[in-house]
């Protein structure tokens, strides 16, 4: 079973999976330039050149389609964390897991934010994942 913690860290982990994603169509993009300007300053036969375009243009979407399905996860499981974070009654416990969950602020922004030294802001953060009401 996981803990709260874990459950409301899954948002940034996918997140960043995303820009790892996005990172990698670049890649893909620029090398699939490349590739079509070399093709196109050296002879060759022109049927390897389609073939090779077209394995490079099946990767760019599948890759912007995993990217998409992931987008779509995150929006979802953002959607959820924002139900789970109403139950957490206190408004500053819910501000402070917002920042850290929803918004991946680090814990040295939302303690100069609000006011609060970095150990008030832990404590705080401690009490609200153990006022979370919905079994993770």
């Amino acid at each position: 079973m996981m803990t709260a913690a874990e459950y409301l860290s899954q948002a940034y982990k996918l997140d960043q999976r995303i820009d790892c994603k996005l990172e990698q169509l670049s890649t893909l993009k620029s090398l699939s330039t490349k590739m079509t300007m070399n093709y196109n300053s050296e002879g060759g036969s022109s049927i390897r050149k389609l073939d090779t375009m077209e394995n490079a243009i099946v990767k760019l979407i599948d890759l912007e389609n995993e990217i998409d399905d992931d987008i779509d996860a995150l929006i979802d499981f953002k959607r959820e964390t924002v139900t789970v974070l109403k139950t957490v009654e206190d408004p500053e416990q819910r501000l402070i897991l917002e920042l850290r969950y929803l918004s991946y602020k680090t814990w040295e922004y939302i303690a100069q934010r609000l006011g609060y030294s970095y150990r008030q802001v832990h404590r705080i953060h401690g009490q609200a994942l153990k006022s979370i009401k919905v079994s993770i």
